[in-house]
Formats: C-alpha cells, sequence, structure tokens
C-alpha cells in the first residue's frame, strides 16, 4: 500500500516543555485519515512540519513521495491546506482573494470555487473581515477544495462551527474525495465528526503517537470486559490490557478494557482461573479516551 505521508524516526523540540518524539506516520494513499488527540498533544505542529513550515531536529518525511523539505514546492503544488487559524489578508473580498490565491496554482479551478460559493450561499463580494466564523471556515475549504490537491491538510477545520454549517463542510470534503480519489489527513478532537467520515485512525498525546490503524480495527479490537475471579497478576496476555477497575461491589468481577480482543482468547483467563461474564463494544470516542488514560503509562501500540 502506498502511502501519501510517511515519517520516520521524526524528531522536533520546542523550548524545554514539549517534543515530538520517533514519530513514524503512515497514511495511505485515498484515505480519509483522522488524527485525534487533545489540545496541546501536537497534532498541529505534526502538520507544520509536513509543510516545512517548521524543521525536524532529526527523522525523514515524505509527502506525496516528495523529501521535505527538499522537495516541498512540488508538495505544496499538490496540497491544500486549511489551517487552525485564518491565513488570508481580511481586507480583501472573497473574489479578491479568491483570483489571488488561485494565480499561484496551475490546477486552480475557478468553476470549482464559483460553484462552491453557490452551494455554501457565499457572496464573493464579502470582505473577509466581515465573515461570521462559519463563513470563514467556508470560504478557506474553498481556497483548498479550488487548487484540486491530490492531498487535503485540515486542521481543526470545523472547530467552533455549529452543527449545520460543520456538516456542510465535511460533505464537501467527502465530495471531492469521491470524485478525485484524493487523501485526507484531518486532525481534531470530535471524535465523532472523526468516526463517521475517516477510515484510519491515528492517535497523538504528548508528543507521541500511541495507535494507528483502520477505524474497524480500532473499534472491533477494543472492548471492555467483566473479568470475575481476576487474577492479582495478568501474565503475558494474548491481548493489551488497557486499564482495570475492581469491583463496584454491586457487580460481579473487575471491568477491563483490552486492545487486540478475539473471542478465542477468553481461554487464556479460564487457564488463569477467572471466568470471561460480559463483553461490552466500545464506540471510538470511548476507546479514544482510554488510549489517552494508559498512554502516559504504556509504550506508544504497535500500528496494525
Amino acid at each position: 500500500m502506498s502511502s501519501a505521508i510517511e515519517t520516520r524516526g521524526l524528531e522536533y523540540r520546542l523550548g524545554k516543555s514539549f517534543e515530538i518524539r520517533n514519530l513514524a506516520l503512515n497514511v495511505p494513499e485515498g484515505s480519509i485519515y483522522g488524527f485525534l488527540g487533545p489540545n496541546g498533544a501536537g497534532k498541529t505542529t505534526t502538520i507544520q512540519l509536513l509543510l516545512a513550515m517548521r524543521r525536524a531536529r532529526a527523522g525523514s518525511i515524505r509527502v506525496l513521495g516528495k523529501r521535505v523539505p527538499q522537495e516541498i514546492k512540488r508538495v505544496l503544488a499538490k496540497t491544500g491546506y486549511v489551517p487552525e487559524r485564518p491565513h488570508v489578508d481580511p481586507s480583501l473580498r472573497i473574489e479578491e482573494a479568491l483570483r489571488f490565491h488561485g494565480a499561484f496554482y496551475r490546477d486552480w479551478d475557478a468553476a470549482q470555487a464559483d460553484s462552491l460559493l453557490t452551494q455554501f450561499e457565499l457572496d464573493k463580494t464579502r470582505r473577509i473581515k466581515r465573515l461570521s466564523k462559519g463563513e470563514t471556515g467556508k470560504f478557506l475549504m474553498i481556497l483548498a477544495l479550488a487548487q484540486r490537491p491530490e492531498l487535503l491538510l485540515l486542521d481543526e477545520p470545523t472547530d467552533g462551527l455549529d452543527p449545520v454549517v460543520r456538516r456542510e463542510v465535511m460533505s464537501a470534503v467527502v465530495d471531492y474525495v469521491s470524485q478525485r480519489s484524493a487523501t485526507v489527513f484531518i486532525s481534531s478532537h470530535l471524535v465523532h465528526e472523526v468516526e463517521r467520515m475517516c477510515n484510519w485512525i491515528g492517535v497523538m498525546d504528548d508528543g507521541r503517537l500511541v495507535a494507528e490503524m483502520t477505524t474497524d480495527s480500532f473499534k472491533s479490537s477494543i472492548k471492555r470486559l467483566r473479568v470475575a475471579d481476576a487474577p492479582p497478576a495478568v501474565v503475558d496476555p494474548p491481548f493489551v490490557l488497557l486499564s482495570r477497575q475492581p469491583s463496584d461491589g454491586v457487580s460481579e468481577g473487575e471491568l477491563w478494557v483490552v486492545r487486540g480482543w478475539q473471542a478465542p482468547m477468553s481461554e487464556y483467563l479460564e487457564s488463569a482461573g477467572a471466568r470471561l461474564t460480559e463483553v461490552m463494544d466500545l464506540d471510538l470516542e470511548d476507546g479514544f479516551v482510554e488510549l489517552l488514560r494508559t498512554s502516559r503509562v504504556q509504550q506508544p501500540l504497535e500500528s496494525n
């Protein structure tokens, strides 16, 4: 499987308080990849490294098969970017900003921009500084999509938008991907939004990638188990034990959260003298929370 984004051993330090450590990303071509993590986890910094806005201390970056920063001009020509904050002169009218932006891209699609203006109900004579937060989000997405990019890098593109605008903006992204087979890398803390549209998930915490896998694998392999007669120590389990909670005195047994669970693994519990009384599915948000809860005391999880 070819990668639209690939990093190896990526290291970056910002002052004394934050660093990215040994980051190894693999974003498959044609995927919609949700890059999840709490505020301060390193999501925006990672995107800035991919775009050569920051320079890594060590490691390698390839975007669309090109080396970064050595071939960044070729990368930028095929990459649409929606930053966390607006990056356009606020005094310009929408139509002026579109013309200015389009002059830098050989494949700029003015007809696509006009179509999206109509779809998003934006008046091209409005000045950018007069736009609401939702209108600004729509406008920035138009700038990115009208480039006809092979890769979309979206940094919290719907943060602070109301649910209706959020749905409009992300529907436009999904439509574009279906037409162009583009790759999308979307940084977000809105887990349910990512769950609806992404087929790959990466979880970042405190500068480390703690999980990377398909969305289906993420949801199917993380389970909550109720275990009666649980042993005091869990030795060489066939799954990753993320957390265990003692009995609440009402229900029988401990609650375990595990990753990599498969039904035949109940035999391991039986061999340890325990009994599995219940297996509960977790949604993406529950699994995300459990990973974050344990990420600071466990080594990063291997990719699937």
